[in-house]
């Protein structure tokens, strides 16, 4: 990886859809050796795809729940089942399991609180949990899918320049 490839990156991160040709003028490269690099960025999983971002607001998805799970389970069979039922509700739009005294944290989109309540019930009736604690954002102050760039290591002959 190199200076190139993290300005592409940038920009990608910024408008997926731009075509080769604008990526390439803007990183002073020809189309082919852009589209090249492009690829090799997929083909080793930097690049894990592309996607279009929705607006929550004209999606009716206007509530953000952070979902606080703790389970008196700690097998790894309990986490497979759990990650499996958490999969089957398009609601969870993230998923991470902790360290502290939070043992899971979901992140929760839905139209409204009574949309939530039957998102809890449905969840609750599938696994065994052993507290559930809600938190719904009043407002989002920062949202962004671009992941931070200053910390890429890039090629040694690169970082001498």
């Amino acid at each position: 990886m190199d200076r190139l490839d993290k300005k592409i990156l940038r920009l990608l991160q910024e408008d997926a859809t731009l075509a080769v040709a604008d990526v390439a003028k803007r990183v002073g490269l020809s189309t082919t050796p852009c589209w090249r690099r492009i690829q090799k960025l997929e083909e080793e999983g930097v690049i894990k795809r592309r996607v279009a971002i929705l607006d929550p607001q004209k999606i009716n998805a206007r509530v953000t729940v952070f979902v606080a799970v703790r389970t008196s389970s700690h097998s790894n069979e309990w986490l497979l089942r759990f990650s499996e039922i958490v999969a089957e509700f398009p609601e969870v739009i993230e998923f991470y399991r902790m360290s502290g005294d939070i043992d899971y944290l979901l992140r929760v989109v839905v139209p409204d609180i009574a949309a939530y309540d039957a998102f809890y019930k449905r969840l609750i009736t599938k696994i065994d949990i052993r507290d559930v604690s809600s938190s719904f954002a009043m407002e989002q102050i920062k949202y962004t899918t671009q992941m931070p760039l200053d910390y890429l290591i890039l090629d040694k002959e690169q970082r001498d320049i």
